[in-house]
């Protein structure tokens, strides 16, 4: 597959990045108590290049005893090595752990996009390096939470915190949870996405070899049964969760009674309020660099922004994700596809207008062309569900009170990008818009020092900063 760019008068050559030093095994077991074990039941998934749709190596389905295993394991790291360890010295594995996972940012950044599908310039400029940021940030508070919180009961930790991750990008929402856990002393029993394990299976590896005691972090493979087991296990005192909203209700009902802690950060479409003074160029570069999102556009510039992205849509370059010109790769699995597809059908069916670019996408994988929804009323699908994949939907407003009415009025709020001109209006509408970040004339910009989270169905969780490190602390 090579990228190409409709509508331009020229076309890239291919700048694949290598993939010869990556060395993938045929089968991959589960990482307990700090060896690389088989599981109890001769259970494999695939797991799958999603540009490709072709079997990258064989995963492990870890079942409930495994799950046990792991969690023994963690609680024995606790009690033997990790709780013992003054913060210090505990501060040292964290920061090994960050440094050998920016010498060996590459090989991460490409498992990452051959497992998740997401192109190969995003990982090694965002995904590998922000995952880095997060244990390098944390390392520095290992040996300060005593004194950054009230009372020296605050800084005690909770003991084995189990994190679920799915999405396509497993390797930074991972980092989101094994950091923090690890700087204020729990031990870690990470089930990683079941369709893109890989990056976390590596990140066992470097925990290998940065000699953290064994039990410390723990690695199990699986699908929804694996990532259950682990929620109602009895001896897990926190779940930290990355995903869905509905698996997100689910793991709170089964949590419900348990004295479990819990940390849900939940699914949300990125909300873009577009203010008829804004730099519309700048919000077309920020709307797209958010994937799927709704936008909010002021009525007198609504049909030029739309424009605006219909072009830009045209000179995508969509292709192999391990092409450093691609824009835009495949989605993650065969279901986030059939979900964008769904959703593009139900538009289309309750009457707002589609647009998609005149070239097509490859036929193998799991590729969706890039869709632009304008004349999207408050009731449609598009307007209430969470979406997936490149899919934009427009819808207009006329004051800032009816854009905030409408920001509000939508089920879950992660974050928020506003453009205008006006310094005024900008904050005036970052002061009153429900969101767990809001940013303002640019979008997906992240820092571990800042907490980030959204409210609603979105969960309750902060990943990064001082909030952040709370959730992982008694108090």
């Amino acid at each position: 597959m090579s990228g190409v760019a409709t509508g331009a008068d020229f076309t890239y050559a291919p700048a694949l990045e290598p993939v010869a030093a990556i060395a993938l095994r045929d089968r991959y077991g589960l990482f307990i108590g700090g060896q690389w074990v088989p599981p109890g039941e001769e259970r494999t998934v695939p797991a799958i290049n999603p540009a490709t749709d072709e079997v990258l190596a064989l995963v492990s389905q870890a079942s409930a005893a495994d799950v046990d295993r792991a969690v023994r394991a963690a609680r024995r790291g606790y009690e033997k090595y990790w709780r013992k360890l003054r913060p210090p010295e505990r501060a040292k594995y964290v920061y090994r752990i960050a440094r050998v996972l920016g010498e060996r940012a590459r090989e991460f950044a490409v498992l990452e996009t051959l497992n998740g599908g997401r192109p190969i310039a995003a990982t090694r400029e965002f995904d590998v390096p922000q995952a880095t940021a997060h244990f390098f940030y944390h390392a520095g508070w290992a040996d300060k939470l005593a004194w950054a919180l009230t009372g020296p009961e605050r800084s005690r930790p909770l003991g084995v915190v189990g994190a679920i991750v799915g999405g396509d990008r497993s390797l930074l929402a991972a980092a989101r949870k094994i950091a923090p856990a690890l700087a204020c002393g729990n031990t870690v029993i990470l089930k990683p996405a079941e369709t893109a394990p890989l990056a976390a299976l590596a990140l066992a590896h470097l925990c290998a070899e940065a000699d953290l005691p064994p039990g410390v972090i723990n690695v199990v493979t699986g699908d929804a049964e694996t990532g259950s087991a682990l929620v109602e296990h009895p001896d897990v005192d926190m779940i930290a969760f990355t995903g869905s909203a509905e698996t997100g209700k689910m793991i709170r009902r089964a949590a419900a009674g348990t004295g479990k802690r819990l940390s849900l950060a939940l699914g949300g479409t990125p909300a873009a309020i577009v203010y008829e003074d804004a730099p519309l160029d700048a919000a077309v570069e920020g709307i797209l660099a958010s994937a799927a999102v709704r936008v909010l556009v002021q009525e007198p510039v609504c049909t030029e922004l739309a424009d605006r992205l219909r072009a830009r849509f045209d000179l995508l370059r969509v292709g192999d994700p391990l092409d450093r010109n691609t824009d835009l790769g495949p989605l993650p699995s065969r279901a986030a596809r059939d979900r964008v597809a769904e959703l593009v059908a139900s538009g289309i069916d309750e009457g707002a207008t589609l647009a998609q670019p005149d070239w097509t996408v490859p036929e193998r994988g799991f590729w969706c062309p890039p869709s632009l929804f304008t004349n999207v009323a408050p009731t449609y699908r598009l307007a209430r569900e969470e979406l997936t994949g490149p899919l934009v939907a427009v819808l207009t407003f006329r004051t800032a009170e009816e854009a905030l009415e409408r920001a509000n009025g939508l089920p879950s709020a992660h974050t928020v990008s506003v453009w205008t001109t006006s310094g005024a209006l900008a904050l005036f509408t970052a002061a009153r818009v429900a969101a767990g970040t809001v940013w303002c004339n640019t979008s997906e910009r992240y820092d571990p020092s800042a907490p980030f989270g959204g409210v609603k169905e979105s969960g309750w969780a902060r990943d990064g900063g001082l909030a952040g490190l709370r959730a992982y602390l008694e108090t």
